[in-house]
């Protein structure tokens, strides 16, 4: 079989894809044919089709996993960027699927930059969770928390598995203050390995700060696998 002959070459190649992933010949989640079947379909070399599938996995329609293959990516999970929502119901709104992996959940000692971005003394008593949240069992976000233990006595008693960290604090202590702080990244292997993502894939971090009353109650960095999120945000505005 070969596909069009369109030029430039590495085109047809995607434009081959991508229409096969419209028509639903390539579901989500599907495996697509290795770059050698690729090579041999279009007659073209390897970087042809190299650039094609970089191309794609670039605008979120494929996944490269190291190793297994490249796979169809399923619709970018989203978030509201101005906004704090319970991701499971953010999942749950898609129809999807919502679970969690409870990596670590302990008393820790607060460091300088912790310290300083939690409120308290160097050394301090402070919770520390790490959970990675899937969509469909899919890594979509890695949660690293803090939290002030002099403020939230109980966090270490909780079953995330039954609720979130965040559905846990925003019942208890309501928010009323929050900071944003976003950023593209190359994560390190520790966050590639728990969201499942190539050593090249770019990682979308919301470092998250949170007030109740006036008391600063906890900080997280939120990871997102680049190919598999996006946050997004309208404001409205008066004339």
């Amino acid at each position: 079989m070969k596909g069009p002959g369109v030029q430039p070459r590495y085109r047809a190649v995607k434009e081959y894809i991508s229409d096969k992933i419209r028509s639903g010949d390539y579901p989500a989640g599907a495996r697509i044919p290795t770059e050698q079947q690729l090579t041999e379909m279009f007659a073209v070399s390897r970087m042809t089709v190299n650039r094609a599938l970089r191309e794609l996995v670039a605008e979120g329609l494929l996944l490269r996993r190291q190793g297994v293959g490249t796979f169809v990516s399923s619709v970018r999970a989203e978030s509201p960027l101005l906004e704090i929502r319970n991701i499971a119901d953010e999942i749950r709104d898609r129809h999807h699927v919502y679970s969690n992996r409870l990596e670590c959940l302990e008393v820790a000692r607060a460091d300088e930059r912790i310290a300083a971005r939690l409120g308290v003394a160097v050394g301090a008593e402070i919770w520390h969770s790490l959970l990675v949240h899937l969509e469909n069992g899919v890594p979509v976000q890695l949660e690293d928390r803090y939290v002030r233990r002099d403020i939230v006595a109980d966090y270490g008693a909780q079953d995330f598995s039954r609720q979130t960290p965040n559905q846990y604090l925003s019942t208890l202590f309501p928010l009323s203050e929050l900071e944003h702080i976003v950023e593209a990244i190359l994560p390190e292997e520790r966050v590639r390995r728990l969201l499942d993502m190539d050593c090249h894939d770019p990682c979308l971090l919301v470092t998250r700060r949170t007030w109740s009353g006036q008391q600063l109650v906890s900080c997280a960095c939120l990871y997102h696998p680049g190919s598999r999120y996006r946050l997004c945000s309208r404001i409205g505005t008066t004339d």
